[in-house]
């Protein structure tokens, strides 16, 4: 595996506060993705109290090269006790803001869509303030499921482009660039309250003018919001960084995605979907929907 550069490195955190966001998490039995995936975040973000939280896991039904999602376990049953144990987690943790992701389910008719909205009821029934975001799969472009989901109503629904069209096959050998694309779209469509995301990982080889393109067919898609982040390969089996950018060059594709209109571009090399997701809270107040 390639020498990270020094911009990429995290200081160790303070594990009183981690140790108690892991026992939360142990106490529930929960997943997160930042466990589950070998986020270089976790540390921050359990010492500042918070994590992303994987439903209908930890097994996937796909096998995307970059993932470190296990996808060699096959899929449980849904648990049935999943969004109550959630939403106590919510409320232990006193989270303003959540963000619930998943493992691909490929293997259930609607792609885990009625568990996103069990999941979504039950922390509003704890924790009424508190506002969601929904970061979820292709649905196999099963359109029915997404209007499921959305009827949940999420503050914010987050699904990831992930790579360039060039890379896609590679990169997402399940998926397809235009229906991630149209998923957007149509949420825009179905909930136009609902602030759209999405998110594109770099240094497997694209260039810079395959991401300012990417972003510009996002912002065509009524994208509000965009990540950016580097890719760092989780183990040898993965797919290897091409090459690591630049702090320098995260912020140009900021300063671009700003220009072209996204209301909120957060791009580092250490940002990933759910990176202090909380901010989007005082976004929706500079950018009420009406």
């Amino acid at each position: 595996m390639t020498v990270k550069p020094e911009w990429l490195r995290v200081k160790a955190p303070q594990w009183e506060r981690v140790g108690s966001v892991k026992e939360i998490l142990r106490d529930l039995a929960l997943n997160t993705v930042c466990e589950e995936a070998s986020c270089p975040n976790i540390g921050e973000c359990f010492q500042a109290g918070t994590a992303t939280f994987l439903i209908m896991g930890p097994a996937c039904t796909r096998a995307c090269p970059y993932c470190d999602i296990d996808f060699e376990k096959k899929p449980q049953p849904l648990d049935a006790t999943e969004p109550k144990r959630l939403a106590e987690a919510v409320r232990r943790m006193k989270l303003n803001h959540v963000v619930v992701t998943s493992v691909n389910r490929d293997d259930l008719a609607d792609g885990g869509a009625s568990q996103f909205v069990r999941c979504i009821q039950a922390i509003r029934a704890v924790s009424s303030q508190t506002t969601i975001e929904v970061l979820i799969p292709d649905l196999c472009g099963n359109w029915q499921a997404l209007e499921t989901i959305l009827q949940g109503q999420p503050e914010v629904l987050n699904h990831n482009t992930e790579t360039v069209p060039r890379l896609y096959k590679r990169v997402r050998p399940q998926g397809e660039y235009q229906r991630s694309l149209a998923l957007l779209q149509r949420c825009r469509q179905l909930a136009p309250k609902v602030y759209t995301k999405s998110g594109i990982m770099a240094g497997l080889g694209e260039t810079d003018a395959e991401i300012r393109a990417a972003m510009t067919d996002l912002r065509a898609a009524d994208c509000d919001i965009l990540t950016l982040g580097q890719y760092l390969q989780p183990s040898p089996k993965h797919l290897p960084v091409v090459n690591f950018i630049t702090p320098d060059q995260f912020d140009a594709w900021r300063e671009f995605g700003e220009s072209i209109g996204f209301l909120q571009v957060v791009s580092s090399p250490l940002t990933r979907s759910s990176y202090h997701a909380e901010q989007v809270r005082a976004l929706m107040a500079k950018y009420p929907r009406q």
